[in-house]
C-alpha cells in the first residue's frame, strides 16, 4: 500500500468533524470522525490541533504517514484571507504534500454532482449558498450573520419564532400559537415563564435551536405567522441561490441546485413545496435536489479533482460513500 495515500479529505462542522484516507484509484483506506471545529472560539492553532488526532487514526487505520493533496472543507472559513490562514496551518502540520481550504458549504455541493458545477444552499445552524463551475470559477456569500446580510438558519429561526411570539404575548404582535407550542417544549406555562428562563439560563442558550422544529410543527399546524416566516426562508433560500447562478452565468442553463444541511433535508412540506415553487419562477432551468450523502465525499472528490483522479477513481469514491 505504501506511505502515502492519494488524497487527506476533512470535513469539519461545528459539532463534527469526518476524515477519509483515499487512494488514486479512489479507494477509500480509512475514515475516522471527531469532535468540532470552532476556530473563532478556540483559535487556529487549538481547532487544528483537535483535527491532529481524527487525521492520525485516520492515516494509522490506512497504514500511511501523508497523502499527496489535503481536500479540507472547512465550517468557519467564510472568507479568502480564513481560508488562507487555515491552509497555512493545516500545511505546517505536513499531512500531504499540497492543501486546498474551502468552506464546508463546497463539500455539500460537491458530493451532490457528478462534475464540479452547480450551487447549494445549506441551511443547518446558520445558512450558506456557494456554486462553482469547471473552471474554477465561484460564487460565495461572506456568511457571518446579519453582520453580512444573512436571514435564516436553524438559530435565526428559533430567534424569529421567539420574537413573534414574546410580541404576541404583551399584545405587540398578532397572535400566533407559538405563544403556546414554545414554552411548552420546556414543559412551561407560558412566554412569561420561557423568556424568564432563556434570560436567567434555567434553560440553557444551546437548547434554542430546539424551538426551531417546534417552529415547523406549528406552520404545519396552519399557523399563520410561523407559515410566514418558513416562507420568508423559503424566499431567502431561493434568492441565495438564483443570486449565485446569476454571478456564474449559470441561469440560462440547466444547474443542478443541491440543497443541505438538517433544516433543508428534514423533509418540511411547506418550505420543499415553496422553494420549489420560487426556483421555478426565478430559475425555471434549475434542478432543486436534496444532498443526503456524507460531505466528506464532497471533500474527497474536490480532492481527486485536484489531483487529476480518472472518471473510474472518483466513481470508487462515490460507491463508498453511497453503499
Amino acid at each position: 500500500m505504501g506511505l502515502t495515500a492519494g488524497v487527506l479529505a476533512i470535513d469539519a462542522g461545528n459539532s463534527k468533524t469526518d476524515v477519509a484516507v483515499v487512494a488514486a484509484d479512489g479507494e477509500v483506506l480509512a475514515t475516522a470522525r471527531g469532535g468540532g471545529f470552532r476556530p473563532p472560539a478556540v483559535g487556529v492553532a487549538a481547532a487544528v490541533d483537535a483535527l491532529a488526532d481524527t487525521v492520525t487514526r485516520a492515516y494509522g487505520a490506512a497504514g500511511v504517514t501523508a497523502a499527496t493533496h489535503v481536500s479540507a472543507c472547512l465550517a468557519n472559513a467564510d472568507l479568502p484571507v480564513e481560508e488562507e490562514q487555515l491552509a497555512a496551518a493545516l500545511h505546517a502540520r505536513a499531512w500531504g504534500g499540497s492543501v486546498d481550504v474551502r468552506n464546508d458549504t463546497f463539500a455539500i455541493l460537491r458530493a451532490g454532482v457528478a462534475d464540479p458545477r452547480g450551487v447549494a444552499v445549506v441551511c443547518g445552524a446558520g445558512i450558506n449558498c456557494v456554486g462553482m463551475r469547471p473552471d474554477g470559477r465561484t460564487a460565495r456569500f461572506p456568511a457571518l450573520g446579519r453582520l453580512s446580510g444573512d436571514w435564516g438558519g436553524g438559530w435565526g429561526l428559533a430567534e424569529e419564532a421567539l420574537w413573534h411570539a414574546a410580541r404576541a404575548a404583551d399584545g405587540r404582535g398578532g397572535p400566533t400559537a407559538l405563544t403556546r407550542t414554545l414554552p411548552a417544549h420546556f414543559g412551561l406555562p407560558t412566554m412569561y415563564a420561557l423568556i424568564e428562563a432563556l434570560h436567567l439560563e434555567r434553560v440553557p442558550p444551546h437548547r434554542r435551536h430546539e424551538l426551531t422544529p417546534v417552529l415547523f410543527a406549528t406552520a404545519a399546524e396552519g399557523d399563520a405567522v410561523a407559515r410566514a416566516v418558513v416562507d420568508r426562508l423559503a424566499e431567502e433560500v431561493v434568492t441565495m441561490a438564483t443570486v449565485a447562478l446569476t454571478r456564474l452565468e449559470l441561469l440560462a442553463e440547466e444547474t443542478p441546485v443541491l440543497l443541505g444541511g438538517g433544516v433543508l433535508t428534514a423533509g418540511h412540506g411547506q418550505l420543499d413545496d415553496r422553494v420549489r415553487e420560487l426556483l421555478a419562477a426565478r430559475a425555471p432551468k434549475a434542478v432543486a435536489r436534496v444532498v443526503r450523502a456524507r460531505p466528506v465525499l464532497g471533500a474527497a472528490l474536490l480532492g481527486l479533482d485536484r489531483v487529476g483522479a480518472a472518471a473510474d477513481a472518483q466513481r470508487t469514491t462515490r460507491e463508498f460513500f453511497e453503499a
